[in-house]
């Protein structure tokens, strides 16, 4: 390896192989430019900032333990101490898992998808209608009250906000309706 100390304070050391490292006067920062292009900096508050050159992405790893990944496509994600990751994608949506196994999904036009860890899901739409899908059923709540459900085995109710109920048996026939 080969040590330069330039006049400003820094350190430049090169290493056989092409990496350098190049510490600041104060040594509270360090720059290791790896022979790949893969760049690691350290910086004074204790961050460490991580460019893959292949991959075209920067990895932030924050003294708390936060981590954050940005990738060429403009996708960020953070991933927390506790385990929770949330995930911001270029459209907007925002997906959030969290170290429980339980997910949420927020879109641009306002729909929240929520999946619990034993994979039920309630799709919350921004028109104020709702869907609730379990391995028994699949449920779909209107505005107006109005509550269609279709059972696994095919049997398909709806209660109205009137107060009527129809009951469908698996091939479509009517079973109740009053």
């Amino acid at each position: 390896k080969v040590e330069v100390v330039l006049t400003d304070g820094r350190r430049i050391i090169t290493f056989r192989n092409g990496t350098k490292k190049e510490i600041s006067a104060d040594k509270r920062m360090t720059t290791i430019s790896f022979f790949n292009g893969d760049v690691k900096k350290i910086m004074p508050d204790q961050r460490v900032i991580y460019y893959y050159a292949d991959a075209q992405t920067t990895h932030t790893a924050y003294p708390d333990g936060l981590e954050v990944l940005h990738f060429p496509n403009n996708q960020i994600e953070k991933h927390y101490p506790d385990g929770t990751q949330e995930i911001l994608f270029p459209d907007h949506t925002v997906k959030c898992l969290y170290s429980d196994g339980f997910k949420e999904t927020f879109f641009p036009d306002g729909t929240v998808v929520k999946v619990e860890k034993n994979g039920d899901k309630i799709v919350a739409f921004s028109n104020g209608q709702k869907e609730v899908r379990t391995a028994q059923f699949k449920r779909r709540e209107y505005p107006d009250g109005t509550v269609k459900t279709v059972y696994c085995n095919g049997r398909r109710e709806t209660k109205y906000s009137t107060g009527r109920a129809r009951i469908k048996d698996e091939e479509g026939n009517i079973i109740l309706d009053k």
